[in-house]
Protein backbone atom coordinates (compact mmCIF):
# COMPACT_ATOMS: atom_id res chain seq x y z
CA UNK A 1 0.00 0.00 0.00
CA UNK A 2 1.48 3.69 -0.87
CA UNK A 3 1.62 6.12 1.89
CA UNK A 4 1.65 8.97 -1.27
CA UNK A 5 -0.33 11.09 -1.73
CA UNK A 6 -2.04 12.81 -4.75
CA UNK A 7 -3.17 16.32 -4.97
CA UNK A 8 -5.38 17.17 -7.95
CA UNK A 9 -4.91 20.89 -8.89
CA UNK A 10 -8.48 21.32 -9.62
CA UNK A 11 -9.19 23.96 -12.08
CA UNK A 12 -6.30 25.35 -13.16
CA UNK A 13 -8.08 29.59 -13.47
CA UNK A 14 -9.02 28.91 -9.92
CA UNK A 15 -7.43 29.09 -6.17
CA UNK A 16 -6.61 25.43 -6.46
CA UNK A 17 -2.84 26.01 -7.60
CA UNK A 18 -2.35 28.63 -5.00
CA UNK A 19 -3.69 26.39 -2.18
CA UNK A 20 -1.71 23.26 -3.46
CA UNK A 21 1.54 25.47 -3.39
CA UNK A 22 0.93 26.85 -0.03
CA UNK A 23 -0.08 23.14 1.67
CA UNK A 24 3.37 21.69 -0.14
CA UNK A 25 5.35 24.83 1.40
CA UNK A 26 4.33 24.01 5.06
CA UNK A 27 5.25 20.12 4.59
CA UNK A 28 8.52 19.09 6.94
CA UNK A 29 10.44 16.99 4.02
CA UNK A 30 9.02 13.90 4.72
CA UNK A 31 5.58 14.94 3.92
CA UNK A 32 6.58 16.62 1.25
CA UNK A 33 8.95 13.16 -0.02
CA UNK A 34 5.52 10.99 0.20
CA UNK A 35 3.31 13.97 -1.87
CA UNK A 36 2.76 14.24 -5.73
CA UNK A 37 0.65 17.22 -7.18
CA UNK A 38 -1.05 16.18 -10.63
CA UNK A 39 -1.46 19.25 -12.38
CA UNK A 40 0.42 21.50 -14.80
CA UNK A 41 3.91 22.64 -13.44
CA UNK A 42 3.82 26.29 -15.58
CA UNK A 43 0.57 27.12 -14.00
CA UNK A 44 1.83 25.94 -10.42
CA UNK A 45 4.96 27.88 -10.86
CA UNK A 46 2.60 30.90 -11.36
CA UNK A 47 1.06 30.37 -8.14
CA UNK A 48 4.64 29.83 -6.45
CA UNK A 49 5.05 33.41 -8.05
CA UNK A 50 1.88 35.20 -7.23
CA UNK A 51 2.71 33.77 -3.20
CA UNK A 52 6.24 34.69 -2.95
CA UNK A 53 7.35 31.27 -1.96
CA UNK A 54 10.13 29.80 -2.31
CA UNK A 55 9.66 26.19 -2.58
CA UNK A 56 11.14 23.50 -5.14
CA UNK A 57 8.15 22.35 -6.54
CA UNK A 58 9.45 20.16 -9.85
CA UNK A 59 10.35 17.00 -7.70
CA UNK A 60 6.29 17.15 -6.59
CA UNK A 61 4.56 17.66 -9.55
CA UNK A 62 3.13 15.10 -12.20
CA UNK A 63 3.03 17.67 -14.76
CA UNK A 64 0.39 17.43 -17.72
CA UNK A 65 -0.14 19.92 -20.18
CA UNK A 66 -2.14 23.06 -20.66
CA UNK A 67 -2.58 24.97 -23.99
CA UNK A 68 -1.33 28.70 -23.27
CA UNK A 69 -0.58 27.64 -19.55
CA UNK A 70 -0.23 29.50 -17.20
CA UNK A 71 -4.10 30.34 -18.19
CA UNK A 72 -6.05 33.72 -17.34
CA UNK A 73 -6.41 33.57 -13.23
CA UNK A 74 -10.36 33.84 -12.58
CA UNK A 75 -11.40 32.62 -15.85
CA UNK A 76 -14.01 30.35 -17.08
CA UNK A 77 -12.59 28.06 -19.58
CA UNK A 78 -13.21 24.99 -21.23
CA UNK A 79 -9.08 24.48 -21.91
CA UNK A 80 -9.08 24.93 -17.96
CA UNK A 81 -12.39 22.02 -17.58
CA UNK A 82 -10.47 19.63 -19.58
CA UNK A 83 -7.50 20.20 -17.51
CA UNK A 84 -9.02 19.58 -14.35
CA UNK A 85 -10.41 16.02 -15.66
CA UNK A 86 -6.93 14.76 -16.87
CA UNK A 87 -5.23 15.79 -13.45
CA UNK A 88 -7.97 13.74 -11.79
CA UNK A 89 -8.06 10.86 -14.48
CA UNK A 90 -4.50 10.03 -13.82
CA UNK A 91 -4.81 10.37 -10.42
CA UNK A 92 -7.36 7.86 -10.60
CA UNK A 93 -5.38 5.21 -12.52
CA UNK A 94 -2.58 5.92 -9.90
CA UNK A 95 -4.72 5.34 -7.02
CA UNK A 96 -5.52 2.18 -9.06
CA UNK A 97 -2.03 0.79 -9.97
CA UNK A 98 -1.34 1.34 -6.53
CA UNK A 99 0.89 4.22 -6.96
CA UNK A 100 -0.47 6.74 -4.36
CA UNK A 101 -2.57 5.46 -1.55
CA UNK A 102 -5.60 8.66 -2.28
CA UNK A 103 -6.67 10.97 -4.06
CA UNK A 104 -7.18 14.66 -2.16
CA UNK A 105 -9.35 16.86 -4.76
CA UNK A 106 -8.56 20.81 -5.13
CA UNK A 107 -11.39 22.34 -6.02
CA UNK A 108 -13.10 22.12 -9.79
CA UNK A 109 -16.02 24.41 -11.80
CA UNK A 110 -18.82 22.20 -12.96
CA UNK A 111 -19.58 24.88 -16.09
CA UNK A 112 -15.94 24.51 -17.13
CA UNK A 113 -16.07 20.90 -17.02
CA UNK A 114 -19.15 20.25 -18.82
CA UNK A 115 -18.26 22.83 -21.33
CA UNK A 116 -15.03 20.44 -22.32
CA UNK A 117 -17.33 18.12 -22.76
CA UNK A 118 -17.08 15.97 -19.64
CA UNK A 119 -20.61 15.65 -18.20
CA UNK A 120 -20.53 15.06 -14.99
CA UNK A 121 -22.34 16.77 -11.62
CA UNK A 122 -18.85 17.21 -9.45
CA UNK A 123 -16.02 15.28 -8.36
CA UNK A 124 -18.44 11.83 -6.86
CA UNK A 125 -20.02 11.16 -10.14
CA UNK A 126 -16.75 11.27 -12.31
CA UNK A 127 -14.82 9.29 -9.59
CA UNK A 128 -17.81 7.08 -9.62
CA UNK A 129 -17.26 6.54 -13.51
CA UNK A 130 -14.00 6.75 -13.57
CA UNK A 131 -13.49 3.65 -11.27
CA UNK A 132 -16.35 1.85 -12.35
CA UNK A 133 -18.10 1.79 -8.94
CA UNK A 134 -21.83 0.77 -8.59
CA UNK A 135 -22.51 3.91 -5.40
CA UNK A 136 -20.51 6.29 -4.09
CA UNK A 137 -21.35 8.76 -1.41
CA UNK A 138 -20.45 12.05 -0.43
CA UNK A 139 -19.60 12.63 2.95
CA UNK A 140 -18.61 15.96 4.94
CA UNK A 141 -16.55 15.38 7.71
CA UNK A 142 -15.79 17.82 10.80
CA UNK A 143 -14.81 17.90 14.11
CA UNK A 144 -18.10 17.54 15.72
CA UNK A 145 -20.83 17.34 12.69
CA UNK A 146 -20.50 14.53 10.44
CA UNK A 147 -23.04 14.07 7.62
CA UNK A 148 -23.37 11.71 4.74
CA UNK A 149 -25.92 12.36 1.62
CA UNK A 150 -28.74 9.90 0.06
CA UNK A 151 -28.57 12.18 -3.03
CA UNK A 152 -26.35 15.99 -3.87
CA UNK A 153 -26.28 17.56 -6.92
CA UNK A 154 -29.49 16.74 -8.95
CA UNK A 155 -32.60 19.00 -8.21
CA UNK A 156 -34.83 18.93 -5.42
CA UNK A 157 -37.55 16.67 -7.24
CA UNK A 158 -34.83 14.21 -7.97
CA UNK A 159 -33.87 14.36 -4.60
CA UNK A 160 -37.04 13.45 -3.40
CA UNK A 161 -37.35 10.61 -5.92
CA UNK A 162 -34.34 9.11 -4.95
CA UNK A 163 -35.21 8.93 -1.21
CA UNK A 164 -35.88 5.33 -1.60
CA UNK A 165 -35.98 2.63 1.13
CA UNK A 166 -33.25 0.60 -0.48
CA UNK A 167 -31.02 4.07 -1.14
CA UNK A 168 -31.37 5.24 2.31
CA UNK A 169 -30.50 1.63 3.99
CA UNK A 170 -27.31 2.02 1.49
CA UNK A 171 -26.46 5.26 2.75
CA UNK A 172 -26.52 4.20 6.51
CA UNK A 173 -24.32 1.05 5.68
CA UNK A 174 -22.14 3.00 4.25
CA UNK A 175 -21.84 5.42 6.48
CA UNK A 176 -21.76 3.07 9.38
CA UNK A 177 -18.64 1.32 7.39
CA UNK A 178 -17.12 4.24 6.81
CA UNK A 179 -16.71 5.73 10.68
CA UNK A 180 -15.93 1.81 11.96
CA UNK A 181 -13.03 2.51 9.79
CA UNK A 182 -11.70 5.58 11.31
CA UNK A 183 -11.99 4.49 14.88
CA UNK A 184 -15.80 4.33 16.07
CA UNK A 185 -16.32 1.06 17.32
CA UNK A 186 -20.34 1.58 17.50
CA UNK A 187 -21.25 5.16 15.77
CA UNK A 188 -24.54 6.82 16.78
CA UNK A 189 -26.12 7.53 13.41
CA UNK A 190 -29.40 9.85 12.93
CA UNK A 191 -31.17 9.53 9.93
CA UNK A 192 -33.12 13.29 9.12
CA UNK A 193 -36.06 13.20 7.62
CA UNK A 194 -37.69 13.95 4.67
CA UNK A 195 -40.63 16.12 5.47
CA UNK A 196 -40.65 19.24 7.57
CA UNK A 197 -41.16 17.36 10.95
CA UNK A 198 -40.76 14.02 9.03
CA UNK A 199 -44.22 14.73 7.47
CA UNK A 200 -46.46 14.87 11.26
CA UNK A 201 -48.17 11.44 10.50
CA UNK A 202 -49.21 12.22 6.96
CA UNK A 203 -50.22 16.32 6.76
CA UNK A 204 -46.92 17.15 4.78
CA UNK A 205 -46.61 13.95 2.86
CA UNK A 206 -45.87 10.24 3.87
CA UNK A 207 -42.50 9.62 2.03
CA UNK A 208 -40.99 9.54 5.98
CA UNK A 209 -43.02 6.82 6.82
CA UNK A 210 -43.41 4.98 3.92
CA UNK A 211 -39.44 4.96 2.76
CA UNK A 212 -36.98 6.46 5.07
CA UNK A 213 -38.54 4.39 8.59
CA UNK A 214 -38.75 1.06 6.90
CA UNK A 215 -34.87 1.79 5.78
CA UNK A 216 -34.02 2.91 9.93
CA UNK A 217 -35.49 -0.56 11.07
CA UNK A 218 -34.02 -2.75 8.35
CA UNK A 219 -30.68 -1.04 9.44
CA UNK A 220 -31.13 -1.75 13.34
CA UNK A 221 -31.95 -5.40 12.55
CA UNK A 222 -28.73 -5.57 11.01
CA UNK A 223 -26.99 -4.22 14.01
CA UNK A 224 -26.05 -0.42 12.94
CA UNK A 225 -27.10 2.20 15.83
CA UNK A 226 -29.29 3.86 13.76
CA UNK A 227 -32.22 6.54 14.86
CA UNK A 228 -35.00 7.97 12.62
CA UNK A 229 -36.39 9.45 10.49
CA UNK A 230 -35.86 12.94 13.26
CA UNK A 231 -37.13 16.04 11.95
CA UNK A 232 -33.85 17.94 10.26
CA UNK A 233 -34.92 21.41 12.10
CA UNK A 234 -33.43 19.59 15.62
CA UNK A 235 -31.17 16.28 14.28
CA UNK A 236 -28.20 18.39 13.18
CA UNK A 237 -27.81 20.56 16.56
CA UNK A 238 -28.10 17.18 18.25
CA UNK A 239 -25.51 15.30 16.38
CA UNK A 240 -23.15 18.76 16.65
CA UNK A 241 -24.04 18.81 20.48
CA UNK A 242 -22.15 15.02 21.07
CA UNK A 243 -25.99 12.95 21.05
CA UNK A 244 -24.85 11.31 17.18
CA UNK A 245 -21.53 10.48 15.34
CA UNK A 246 -23.05 10.52 12.14
CA UNK A 247 -26.49 12.32 10.18
CA UNK A 248 -27.49 10.95 7.20
CA UNK A 249 -28.69 13.86 5.05
CA UNK A 250 -31.95 12.87 2.06
CA UNK A 251 -29.95 15.78 -0.11
CA UNK A 252 -27.71 18.27 -1.02
CA UNK A 253 -28.34 21.78 0.93
CA UNK A 254 -30.09 19.46 3.73
CA UNK A 255 -26.59 18.38 4.77
CA UNK A 256 -24.55 21.07 3.47
CA UNK A 257 -25.85 24.06 4.99
CA UNK A 258 -25.41 22.61 8.94
CA UNK A 259 -21.54 21.34 7.79
CA UNK A 260 -20.70 24.76 6.04
CA UNK A 261 -22.38 26.76 8.93
CA UNK A 262 -20.39 25.22 11.90
CA UNK A 263 -17.12 24.46 10.06
CA UNK A 264 -17.15 25.76 6.38
CA UNK A 265 -13.23 26.11 6.79
CA UNK A 266 -12.29 22.66 8.16
CA UNK A 267 -14.82 20.21 7.01
CA UNK A 268 -13.42 17.45 4.61
CA UNK A 269 -15.51 15.87 1.67
CA UNK A 270 -14.83 12.16 1.47
CA UNK A 271 -16.02 9.64 -1.28
CA UNK A 272 -17.30 6.74 0.60
CA UNK A 273 -17.61 3.04 -1.22
CA UNK A 274 -15.83 3.76 -4.03
CA UNK A 275 -13.02 0.74 -4.72
CA UNK A 276 -10.13 4.12 -4.57
CA UNK A 277 -10.19 6.58 -0.72
CA UNK A 278 -10.21 10.25 -1.68
CA UNK A 279 -10.72 13.22 0.37
CA UNK A 280 -11.57 17.31 -0.74
CA UNK A 281 -11.50 20.19 0.20
CA UNK A 282 -15.42 21.69 0.76
CA UNK A 283 -15.00 25.10 -0.98
CA UNK A 284 -14.98 26.07 -4.98
CA UNK A 285 -12.54 27.49 -7.09
CA UNK A 286 -13.09 31.28 -6.06
CA UNK A 287 -12.42 32.78 -9.42
CA UNK A 288 -12.60 36.40 -7.80
CA UNK A 289 -9.53 35.49 -5.58
CA UNK A 290 -7.43 33.86 -8.01
CA UNK A 291 -4.23 34.30 -8.42
CA UNK A 292 -3.83 37.18 -5.98
CA UNK A 293 -2.14 34.99 -3.25
CA UNK A 294 -4.77 35.54 -0.64
CA UNK A 295 -6.61 31.88 -0.90
CA UNK A 296 -6.70 30.02 2.89
CA UNK A 297 -5.09 26.81 2.57
CA UNK A 298 -6.67 25.45 5.90
CA UNK A 299 -9.52 23.43 4.31
CA UNK A 300 -6.89 21.49 1.94
CA UNK A 301 -4.57 21.04 5.20
CA UNK A 302 -7.32 19.27 6.80
CA UNK A 303 -7.92 17.10 3.59
CA UNK A 304 -4.48 15.87 3.33
CA UNK A 305 -4.54 15.19 7.29
CA UNK A 306 -7.82 12.89 6.61
CA UNK A 307 -6.57 11.26 3.58
CA UNK A 308 -3.19 10.67 5.50
CA UNK A 309 -5.56 8.69 7.92
CA UNK A 310 -6.97 6.74 5.64
CA UNK A 311 -3.81 5.49 4.14
CA UNK A 312 -2.43 4.79 7.76
CA UNK A 313 -5.90 2.59 8.05
CA UNK A 314 -5.46 0.81 4.58
CA UNK A 315 -1.85 -0.06 5.44
CA UNK A 316 -3.24 -1.15 8.95
CA UNK A 317 -5.34 -3.51 7.60
CA UNK A 318 -2.85 -4.91 4.71
CA UNK A 319 -0.72 -5.90 7.41
CA UNK A 320 -2.84 -7.97 9.70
Amino acid sequence: MSNIIGITMGDPCGVGPEISVRALAGMSPEERDTTRIYGNLLTIEAARAALGLDVDLAPHVVDLPIDGAPLTWGQLSPVAGDAAFRFIENAVRDAEAGVIGCIVTAPINKEALNLAGHHYDGHTGMLRSLTGATAAYMLLASERLKVIHVSTHVSLQEAIRRATTERVLATIRAGNAHLKRIGYAAPRIAVAGLNPHCGENGLFGTEDDDQIAPAVQAARAEGIDVHGPISADTVFYRAYSGVFDLVVAQYHDQGHIPIKLVAFDTAVNVSVDLPIDRTSVDHGTAFDIAGKGIANHGNLNSAIAYARRLVADAAKRESR
